[in-house]
């Protein structure tokens, strides 16, 4: 079997989005699997809406998600150049060879194919099975525009072959387009390459993917706070799975279990929830090291003073999450408390703290005596002590909490309390006047 040669064509438009981004790494991993070659072709022949800037969007958003390339801009190969722009020459050769066949005519400075009635189009779509069209119902194909720029629908047939692509895998919206191609494949003497279409991605109203549901630019979900690896899981199971229950594995566990001939042809629904609990799952399962690493960048976003503090003291608190937070930004934000008392100032107010010193301030008082300052101490001392004064717990930890974290919600109070340290809790419980000890 010759090499496996995929490759994904975005028009620089717009950004990476999310349905891009989905065909592109349907290829990257069918390349992977197979040890074969992913080519980027940027078809720039619009050249009223394409710009450079969304060609960089469209390299940075790729490069994100791991998605990098063996040939194309920037990679370079054999079967360049990578751009429409930069091809057309080539598109002019091809179909100046059709109009000496007769095959195509000439309108103006226009080239159109000329499509023959009676015949039967068929393929063997590797996703949708047998489809044929009657030619009759196509119109001549127009290939090279009175503006001397070819048409999508010739252009991506040269470049296809010319590139030597085996695989042509895109979104089912080009199925209609297939037959067409394969009119042009034909009288070019060309050999047809396999066509894998991909199903529709719907929202969770099983509308058609819009950016209220999602679809987004790429790097967005990067500025969200997702992982690369996470998205990646999360775009590989929509219209695919491993083929049992797994949903969480990694980009190798992915390649090593893809098969295009796997793909399902239902159309697949982008769920936001999901996605948020894949990435928990990812963030999870990180080294505290790497993790630490990507918090830090919304730390500096909230402006929270981090580099205050050791790499060791936040790596701690990172863990004492204990899988808190389903994306990174909400990992910082849950955590400004540990790196600064000013947020947990301004969501508590005194009124609150005077209302808890009745119970709150001889329990700290007998606290802070405590020579030990662990959690497992402070909690037994926490117990025996509400016992013996017949005071319920939660009396003594849910102000504990709301005065030195500003929320309701924490990991094991007595855990924040080890973690800030003594000299901390000290200062924090005595700027709400639970403790007589000057800041």
């Amino acid at each position: 079997m010759n090499e496996v040669r995929v490759r994904f064509a975005p028009s620089p438009t717009g950004n990476l989005h999310i349905g891009g981004a989905h065909t592109a790494l349907f290829n990257w991993l069918w390349a992977r699997h197979m040890g074969g070659k992913f080519v980027l072709r940027i078809e720039d022949s619009d050249r009223e809406r394409s710009t450079l800037e969304y060609e960089e969007s469209i390299y940075s958003g790729l490069e994100w998600l791991g998605l990098l390339w063996d040939e194309g801009p920037r990679a370079g190969g054999p079967y360049g150049p990578y751009r429409q722009s930069e091809r057309l020459e080539i598109y002019r050769e091809y179909a100046g060879k059709l109009v000496d066949k007769g095959l195509a005519y000439r309108e103006g400075e226009a080239i159109i194919f000329r499509v023959v009635p009676g015949e039967i189009v068929s393929f063997d779509d590797i996703v949708y099975g047998h489809i044929e069209v009657k030619s009759e119902t196509l119109k001549d194909i127009v290939m090279i525009k009175s503006d001397g720029m070819p048409t999508y629908n010739y252009a991506v047939v040269i470049d296809d072959y010319t590139m030597s692509i085996t695989h042509v895998i895109r979104g089912e919206d080009h199925i209609a387009n297939t037959p067409k191609q394969i009119l042009l494949y034909k009288a070019l003497g060309f050999e047809l390459p396999q066509f894998a279409h991909l199903p529709m991605i719907l929202g969770k109203d099983k509308k058609k993917l819009s950016k209220r549901h999602g679809a987004t630019n790429v790097l967005e979900y990067k500025d969200m706070g997702f992982l690369p690896e996470a998205l990646f899981n999360f775009l590989t199971l929509l219209g695919w799975s491993p083929g049992d229950d797994r949903e969480i594995f990694t980009i190798e566990e992915a390649v090593e279990l893809f098969d295009i001939k796997d793909v399902n042809k239902r159309a697949a629904v982008f769920d936001m929830d999901k996605l948020r609990h894949i990435n928990q799952e990812h963030i999870k399962r990180m080294n505290s090291d790497k993790r630490l690493e990507a918090v830090k960048p919304f730390w500096e976003d909230l402006g929270l003073p981090y580099h205050n503090h050791s790499s060791d003291y936040l790596a701690k608190v990172l863990e004492i999450m204990e899988g808190r937070g389903q994306t990174l930004k909400e990992l910082a934000e849950y955590t400004d408390y540990f790196l600064t008392f000013e947020p947990v100032k301004e969501r508590v107010d005194r009124e609150y703290a005077a209302t808890s010193k009745e119970v709150l301030g001889p329990f700290c008082e007998d606290m802070i005596k405590l020579s030990q300052w662990e959690t497992k101490t402070l909690e037994d001392f926490a117990r025996e002590w509400s016992n013996k004064r017949e005071v319920p717990l939660k009396k003594i930890a849910m102000p504990l909490r709301v005065l030195l974290t500003g929320t309701k919600v924490s990991p094991g109070i007595f855990e924040v309390i080890e973690l800030l340290g003594k000299d901390e809790t000290i200062k924090r419980l005595s700027h709400w006047g639970i403790l007589n000890v000057s800041e």
